[in-house]
C-alpha cells in the first residue's frame, strides 16, 4: 500500500481525475521518448507536473491501519517491524516471518518462502514428532523410576531381613555363651568345693599325726630320763611304736588330679576355640564390602611366551615365542600380563585360579608399571602381589614368607582405592592371607597383574 500514494495530474478530455502511483508514472517516463500520455485519457503529461494527493494518501494510510486490525483480529500473525504490513510468509532459510515486501528485497529474494499456515503446518509435524520421541522416551523413563523404586524397596526389605537375623543370630550366640559360661563356672564351683574338702581333710589328718607325734615325742624323752634299768624294760616295744609312728603325709585324690588337669586343659581348648572365633568373625566383619569386577586381561601387554584365551578370562605359558609386535605396553622380559580394566576409585574385587602345582603370582600394579628391561616385582616397582614358590610368600624387597602349609586353590583380590590398600583372602577357606596395609597403593590408575612361570596356568573366576 505504500506504493499506492496518491499523485495526479490535470484532469484529461473526460473530465476525470487520473490517480496513479508514483512507481507506475516514474515508469511511463522511463526510455527514450520522456513524453508519457495518460494510460486512462491518452492525454500527453508533461514531467515533473506531478502533484502529491494529500486526500488520498491520508486515505490510503487509514485503510492500511484497517487492513492490519482486521488481520491481528482475524488471528493473523503480526506486523513486519519495517514496513508495517502483515506477516504472511515464512522464511525457511532465516527461520523467521516475513512481509510481501520483505519477500521481495534482496535479504529474501533468493530464499524459499512458503505461506505461514503451510510452514505452520510442516513444522508443527515435526514439532508432533518430536513430542511423540519425547513421550516415549518419557515413559521409559518413568517405567525405569518405577522399576528402581522396586528395586530398592527389594534391597531395604533384604536388608531389613539381614538386620533381622543378625541380631537373631547374635541373640541366640549371646544365649548359647551365657549358657556355656553358667555351666563352666558351675563346674569350677564343684570342683573348687572338692578341693576345699580334700585341703580341710588333709589339714585335720595332718593336725592328728602331729598331735600324735608330738605326744610319742614326749613319752620317749622323758623314756630317756630313766635309769638305765628301767629305760630297758619294754625298749622292744617303745622302738616298734616309732617305727609305727613315721609320718605319712595324705595322698590327693587322683581322681581329683584328673579333674583338675582334665578342666585346665579343656579351658585352654576353649580359650583357643574361642580366640580362632573371634578372628575368623573379625575378618568376616571387617571384610570390605567390594563390587566384582570382571576382569578381562590384556592382549596388548601379554609377554610373547604367554598365551591368552579367547575370551581373556585364562593365561598360560607356552614354551614357543609368539611373534607378536613389541609396542610400549608389552612386557618383554618377565612372564606378566595386565587386566584390561583399570581402578582409581572405589573397592573392587576379583578371583583367580591357580591350581596346585608349579610356582604362579598375582595382585595389582600400576599402569606405569615398567614393562621393558629388568623388572622390580615389588612396591618399590609398583607391584602388589603375592606368589608361590614352592612357599607362600609376599613379593616385597626382600621376599617375606607366609606360614602356609599349602597354596590356596583360588584367590580373591580386594583393592579398595580409596584407602590404597590390597588385600588377599583364600576364597576356598575364607580366610585372610594378607594385607597390604593402608596408603601402601598410591593414587593412579590400578590394574590386575598376573605372572606365570613355564607349566602354569591362571585362570580369572566368573
Amino acid at each position: 500500500m505504500s506504493r499506492l500514494s496518491g499523485v495526479f495530474h490535470s484532469p484529461g478530455r473526460s473530465g476525470v481525475w487520473a490517480q496513479f502511483c508514483r512507481a507506475c508514472i516514474s515508469r511511463c517516463w522511463e526510455g527514450p521518448n520522456p513524453a508519457a500520455s495518460c494510460p486512462q485519457c491518452r492525454e500527453t503529461v508533461q514531467q515533473r507536473s506531478l502533484r502529491p494527493n494529500r486526500q488520498l494518501a491520508n486515505v490510503t494510510e487509514i485503510a492500511k491501519r484497517l487492513s492490519l486490525q482486521a488481520a491481528k483480529a482475524a488471528g493473523g500473525d503480526g506486523v513486519c517491524g519495517e514496513h508495517q504490513e502483515a506477516l504472511k510468509l515464512f522464511c525457511e532459510e532465516d527461520q523467521t516471518l516475513i512481509c510481501l515486501i520483505c519477500r521481495e528485497s534482496r535479504a529474501h529474494r533468493a530464499h524459499t518462502v512458503v505461506p505461514i499456515q503451510e510452514a505452520a503446518q510442516e513444522y508443527k509435524g515435526k514439532i508432533q514428532a518430536r513430542l511423540k520421541t519425547l513421550r516415549e522416551e518419557r515413559e521409559k523413563l518413568l517405567g525405569l523410576k518405577v522399576t528402581r523404586e522396586g528395586k530398592i524397596r527389594e534391597y531395604l526389605k533384604q536388608t531389613q531381613t539381614k538386620r533381622q537375623k543378625i541380631v537373631w543370630e547374635f541373640q541366640q550366640l549371646r544365649q548359647f555363651l551365657e549358657e556355656q559360661e553358667r555351666l563352666l563356672l558351675a563346674r569350677l564351683e564343684k570342683l573348687e568345693e572338692e578341693i576345699v574338702r580334700i585341703q580341710n581333710d588333709s589339714v585335720s589328718e595332718l593336725s592328728a599325726q602331729i598331735s600324735r607325734l608330738s605326744e610319742l615325742m614326749g613319752e620317749l624323752e622323758g623314756k630317756c630320763q630313766k635309769p638305765a634299768s628301767e629305760f630297758l624294760q619294754d625298749v622292744r616295744s617303745t622302738l616298734s611304736r616309732c617305727e609305727k609312728g613315721k609320718f605319712q603325709p595324705p595322698e590327693i585324690s587322683p581322681e581329683l588330679e584328673g579333674q583338675v588337669s582334665g578342666f585346665s586343659m579343656k579351658t585352654i581348648a576353649l580359650s583357643q576355640t574361642l580366640s580362632k572365633f573371634k578372628d575368623k568373625l573379625n575378618a568376616e566383619i571387617s571384610k570390605p564390602h567390594m563390587g566384582i569386577a570382571n576382569v578381562t586381561l590384556d592382549p596388548d601387554t601379554a609377554h610373547p611366551h604367554l598365551v591368552l584365551s579367547e575370551g581373556g578370562k585364562s593365561v598360560r605359558w607356552e614354551r614357543t615365542r609368539q611373534r607378536l609386535p613389541d609396542n610400549p605396553e608389552r612386557f618383554d622380559t618377565e612372564p606378566c600380563v595386565l587386566g584390561c580394566e583399570g581402578f582409581t576409585s572405589g573397592r573392587h574385587c576379583w578371583e583367580v585360579e591357580v591350581g596346585d602345582r608349579w610356582s604362579w603370582a598375582l595382585g595389582v600394579a600400576r599402569e606405569s608399571v615398567s614393562r621393558k628391561g629388568e623388572i622390580s616385582l615389588s612396591p618399590e616397582g609398583g607391584i602388589w602381589a603375592v606368589g608361590w614358590w614352592g612357599e607362600f610368600q609376599v613379593l616385597t624387597s626382600p621376599m617375606t614368607p607366609l606360614p602356609l602349609g599349602r597354596a590356596p586353590r583360588r584367590i580373591r583380590v580386594c583393592l579398595d582405592c580409596d584407602r590404597g590398600q590390597v588385600t588377599f583372602i583364600d576364597a576356598g577357606a575364607k580366610a585372610p592371607i594378607f594385607t597390604f596395609p593402608p596408603g601402601s597403593v598410591p593414587g593412579g590408575r590400578i590394574r590386575p597383574w598376573l605372572w606365570v612361570c613355564p607349566g602354569s596356568q591362571l585362570r580369572l573366576c566368573p
